[in-house]
């Protein structure tokens, strides 16, 4: 189904070459070769360094949503930015519902409508579409590079590269500042075949998911999708495919233009953007994935990761184990000692599911939904405890949905219709009862993903299927059935495209790139807050460790929970509070702590954190907190998972290796050292030890890349250590010496 090659190859004649094979070949040296694909034209056309090996991006648009866009404006607007400097889009489609905190959250919205008024942008209101429905049908193109601050800013199929970050490097565009990254590896993701029917593109992401999740073989490259069964596939499936692939940890992706790319622009009025885009004959690879289109078969990803993936045949035939497992996970991740088990859903050998749910950018694209109400059609859910939800990804689809009775099969069928919205995504929307069991056709399933607070004594489970084994399950009261498992399943052909029809975005959207309103104010409520302010990095420091996580993954939602807490992102003091909520509900007593000796000692009073010889170097020797993770930053691309330890006092991470690039880059811009230690496992740290690191200004000025230190314990001993700071730039080394990104621009 899936294989994997992990050394360099180059792609020649429609076959592919080991590396070693080039010079026989005629091919030459692969720093050459590299100039042959996709990723290479597109990079090079936004590089602006005159560097082949460190780029300096400049984006042609950008994209946020109403928990990213209020903090990521804040920084830019603090750091003397007057107007967006290329075309800003303002979505409105994850904190739409209003439910939390009064006012708050349309008092967002109306900050970004102002704000895209006096600065020139564009402006989605709630409801219209979900953020990367709506820049796939507006803005994606051939050759294009956008950036979003959502981890699944993904426009691949679409010929554009994507890339999802935190708030910082939006903010550095607005600037007129540049991305500025190694050059990435570049992996061919080879597609042969055609789908088999009711295999759906979330059954294809998530294999190639669980074949490069764990082993690492796309962190951080641009997975480059091509070969003869891309013309097997409709840009709604290419999409669904494309859009998981924030799921394997990888920088980016970019995929082969067609007829298929061109119609598709045409029909959304775009079509003079199209261009023809493939590998060039001799490009070459860092990698080979080879996925066999014809050989994927429906797919579950079980609790608690889309990697955690198994054909729904090989569940069915392991479900008393496999739901074992992941009540062992439960246990382990969540900290639920005796839930009820996942065993007892199993009824008569099968397995019976709580809620369906198709929603977002993955599952809200017209072909998923069409499949669903296809499948649907004449039949009813029924009334027992299974309940089913679809979230048409935008208003344009839903409209087409509509007036091609789609819509009217899926309610009479029972199915509830909500509008565009990112909810069930990340616990803010359909949120199961207790001990229930989802299915979802979106894109992520971590802890808490679905709703629930473990820490209360809940705790619901979701699990990853396309939307046609969904709407198969629903067709069959909740048992868990597998499209292809039904006697008639419709196909998905290459040709399914529908007819875009942008009235209601003519009649809502507020579209003012280029034209900003200097004179035009922003509208403040009571919850927006400015960042607080940060200090520079002292000459000493001396960090107490407030958290230690040893899970093998820590992922952001973990670092700071999504749901509700959405809400209060445009309050940094309020968010803070929840930091680590939900996996050491000590964390913020123990960062407070230590905040408070902080500010202490820089108003010159007698502090007990320095005791000792500290005390003599009190002037120079800064207090902070660090947590502890062994490879924390897998998920969101939301920065808040580092600005709210820096709100908190937080100076430090320290891990053996960071999941994504952009969780690091949050570190760094919000003036956090990104420390490493490939033998941190080995040292056993816990919340209250300490770590003494002298003359830490002066070795980061000098580029020093590794940091000697001395390891305090809570209990009397101590050990020196070695942290690193691997691959650092001189500016990131500048930000963390101001303190932090914001600070930087100051200077």
């Amino acid at each position: 189904m899936i294989q994997r090659n992990t050394s360099g190859v180059y792609y020649k004649d429609g076959a592919f070459l080991p590396e070693q094979d080039g010079p026989a070949a005629g091919l030459p040296a692969p720093e050459t070769a590299r100039e042959g694909t996709m990723a290479w034209s597109i990079l090079s056309s936004h590089n602006s360094s005159g560097s082949r090996d460190r780029l300096a991006i400049r984006f042609d648009a950008m994209a946020s949503h109403d928990i990213t866009y209020v903090g990521i404006i804040q920084t830019a607007r603090a750091s003397g930015m007057t107007e967006f400097p290329l075309p800003y889009v303002l979505t409105n489609c994850h904190n739409s519902l209003c439910a939390v905190g009064g006012t708050i959250n349309e008092d967002d919205h109306v900050f970004g409508l102002s704000a895209a008024k006096k600065y020139g942008g564009e402006f989605v209101p709630a409801h219209q579409a979900v953020i990367h429905s709506y820049m796939r049908e507006r803005y994606a193109a051939p050759g294009a590079m956008i950036l979003g601050s959502d981890s699944h800013t993904r426009y691949g199929a679409y010929g554009c590269m994507a890339i999802g970050e935190g708030g910082p490097e939006l903010a550095r565009q607005l600037l007129q500042k540049t991305y500025n990254i190694a050059y990435p590896k570049v992996v061919a993701i080879y597609l042969t075949g055609a789908p088999r029917p009711g295999v759906g593109p979330q059954d294809v992401a998530l294999a190639l998911v669980a074949a490069t999740f764990q082993s690492g073989a796309v962190k951080n490259a641009v997975m480059e999708f091509f070969g003869p069964g891309v013309a097997n596939l409709s840009m709604d499936y290419r999409a669904g495919i494309d859009v998981m692939t924030t799921e394997t940890t990888c920088l980016s992706s970019v995929w082969a233009t067609d007829g298929v790319t061109k119609t598709a622009l045409t029909l959304l009025g775009r079509g003079e953007q199209y261009r023809e885009q493939a590998p060039a004959n001799g490009a070459y690879y860092d990698g080979l994935v080879t996925v066999e289109l014809d050989k994927v078969e429906p797919m579950i990803a079980l609790p608690f990761h889309p990697s955690n993936a198994y054909p729904i045949r090989a569940f069915k035939a392991n479900m008393a184990d496999l739901l074992h497992q992941v009540d062992v996970d439960a246990a382990e991740q969540l900290g639920v000692k005796n839930a009820p088990s996942l065993t007892r859903k199993i009824v008569n050998g099968q397995f019976h599911v709580d809620q369906g749910v198709i929603a977002g950018c993955s599952g809200g694209t017209y072909q998923n939904l069409k499949r669903a109400a296809e499948i649907l059609e004449g039949c009813a859910i029924g009334d027992q405890a299974f309940w089913l939800s679809c979230y048409p990804g935008s208003m344009p689809i839903n409209l087409e949905l509509t007036k091609n009775g789609c819509i009217t099969a899926l309610m009479a069928a029972g199915a509830s219709i909500r509008s565009c919205f990112c909810g069930p995504c990340f616990g803010a929307g359909d949120v199961p009862a207790n001990g229930a069991f989802s299915i979802r056709h979106s894109t992520r399933n971590f802890p808490n993903r679905e709703g629930s607070k473990p820490g209360d004594g809940q705790i619901s489970y979701v699990a990853l299927m396309d939307s046609r084994s969904i709407a198969a399950t629903a067709r069959n009261g909740g048992v868990l059935t597998a499209a292809d498992e039904l006697e008639h399943v419709p196909a998905d052909r290459p040709d399914e495209h529908w007819n875009y029809d942008g009235s209601a975005y003519r009649a809502r959207v507020y579209c003012g790139v280029g034209r900003p309103q200097r004179s035009a104010e922003l509208v403040y409520g009571p919850n927006i807050a400015d960042w607080p302010e940060q200090i520079a990095l002292p000459e000493d420091l001396l960090l107490t460790c407030c958290a230690a996580i040893y899970d093998p993954v820590t992922t952001t939602d973990e670092l700071i929970p999504s749901g509700e807490t959405s809400s209060y992102r445009s309050n940094p003091l309020k968010l803070a509070e929840f930091t680590l909520s939900r996996k050491d509900p000590q964390y913020v007593s123990r960062a407070k702590a230590i905040q408070a000796e902080e500010l202490k000692r820089r108003r010159g009073e007698e502090t007990d954190a320095l005791d000792g010889d500290f005390r003599f170097a009190a002037r120079k020797t800064g207090l902070g907190s660090f947590v502890m993770a062994l490879k924390p930053g897998d998920g969101s691309a939301r920065e808040q998972a580092a600005s709210c330890q820096r709100v908190l006092g937080g100076c430090a991470n320290v891990a053996r290796e960071y999941a994504t690039k952009r969780y690091r880059s949050n570190v760094v811009n919000w003036g956090m050292l990104p420390f490493v230690a490939e033998d941190v496992e080995d040292w056993n740290i816990q919340p209250g030890d300490r770590i003494h690191i002298c003359n830490i200004r002066q070795l980061l000025q000098e580029g020093s890349e590794q940091v000697p230190a001395r390891l305090l314990r809570k209990d009397g001993g101590s050990r020196t250590i070695t942290l690193k700071l691997p691959g650092m730039t001189q500016e990131e080394r500048e930000i963390i010496l101001a303190g932090c990104l914001i600070n930087y621009y100051a200077k």
